[in-house]
């Protein structure tokens, strides 16, 4: 894969298509590449987690954490871990190839360091985030109102 592809296969997952070009290009220098057998762990559940992942060909199952939850597959350009772009968190799943796959591994500290010298990149993604949590403030909100209908407080 060359360049462009790697820069086509950022600009596509979730938050990286904020990214104009040259920030692509930075982190496809400075991103860490990872080449999985079929069957090999990313990551086990409850790992602390060393940054996000870009699925750069291949498949993953995210294997969650109640059994008879069905695995969630996240194949080219998903990303896996997008907390763990910016902070270190605990691994909420098992992340297990399910074909020969190859990703791409953006540490935080390459992630700052993108953010600082594309400021616009930075303001987009936090603009975005913002925009989830509102959204889900308002979710949050619904429910509230719903229950509050179904069981209402005695007095």
């Amino acid at each position: 894969m060359g360049l462009d592809d790697d820069i086509a296969i950022l600009a596509a997952a979730p938050v990286f298509e904020l990214f104009e070009r040259d920030a692509l290009r930075l982190l496809s220098f400075a991103g860490e590449r990872r080449s999985l057998g079929e069957g090999e762990v990313l990551f086990s559940r409850g790992d602390p987690s060393d940054g996000g992942y870009v699925v750069m060909a291949g498949t993953l199952a995210l294997i969650p954490r109640r059994a008879g939850e069905e695995p969630v597959k996240v194949s080219r350009s998903g990303l896996i871990g997008r907390n763990a772009l910016f902070r270190q968190v605990e691994r909420p799943a098992e992340a297990r190839a399910t074909e020969p796959s190859e990703v791409m591994r953006v540490t935080p500290s390459v992630m700052s360091r993108v953010l600082r010298e594309f400021p616009d990149v930075a303001e987009a993604i936090h603009g975005g985030m913002a925009e989830e949590l509102l959204d889900l403030v308002r979710g949050l909100s619904g429910v509230q109102e719903r229950l509050t209908r179904l069981f209402p407080r005695k007095r």
